[in-house]
């Protein structure tokens, strides 16, 4: 693993030509399947899945004014983790119908660099999912290793679905340490096990603005 100091990091960043490397140290899948919430049981389970890749953060421990450039880098990591997810799920991108991203920033990083998922991790699920409308529901926090956070999700076409309002929980135990990134990304097979409080439904989009 490369030791990138605070200027030869900088250096990088400002020279374009090569930016910080993407240091994978895990990533790690979760599927969930619930057949009731005591209510009927359902004949197919309802499924969730995450996967959270920890990184290293080459921003840890400094300040940069320029850091958005790392983006770039993250793209392919996030087309790999939404690749993970469909294949999670069944391997049908046309089964998923709900999605949401997050990210832990390690202690010795920054709630900033927690943004830096916001364009790989997004645009890789609307990517693999075919053009979805909805803006990917996010959220993202600085904590210590063993910290949990809540990922929401909604419909991928449609913002306003109510039934697929939800939240997953992702915590891995060992991370992030103090210098990591935990980039997070979630799918669902559908809306939740007993939604039943009315609103606009699925089968009811049609405006295509990726909220009605």
């Amino acid at each position: 693993m490369s030791d990138l100091t605070a200027t030869n990091v900088m250096q990088q960043v400002h020279g374009v030509a090569h930016l910080p490397p993407v240091e994978v140290r895990k990533i790690v899948t979760c599927v969930e399947e619930s057949f009731h919430d005591g209510g009927p049981r359902a004949a197919v389970p309802r499924r969730k899945a995450t996967v959270a890749a920890i990184i290293r953060n080459p921003y840890a421990g400094h300040y940069f004014d320029t850091i958005e450039p790392f983006m770039e880098a993250l793209k392919p990591l996030g087309l790999e983790m939404a690749r993970k997810l469909i294949d999670s799920l069944g391997g049908d991108p046309a089964k998923i119908e709900s999605y949401g991203k997050g990210t832990i920033v390690g202690t010795s990083g920054e709630l900033e660099h927690g943004a830096f998922w916001h364009v790989p991790g997004g645009y890789a699920m609307r990517e693999m999912l075919g053009g979805a409308k909805a803006i990917v529901p996010s959220t993202t926090k600085v904590g210590p290793v063993g910290t949990a956070i809540d990922i929401p999700v909604h419909h991928i076409n449609a913002a306003y679905v109510r039934s697929h309002f939800d939240a997953i929980e992702v915590r891995v135990p060992d991370a992030p340490k103090p210098d990591e990134l935990m980039l997070i990304l979630a799918m669902t097979d559908g809306p939740r096990i007993h939604a039943r409080m009315g609103g606009l439904k699925a089968s009811d989009i049609s405006v295509g603005d990726g909220q009605r």
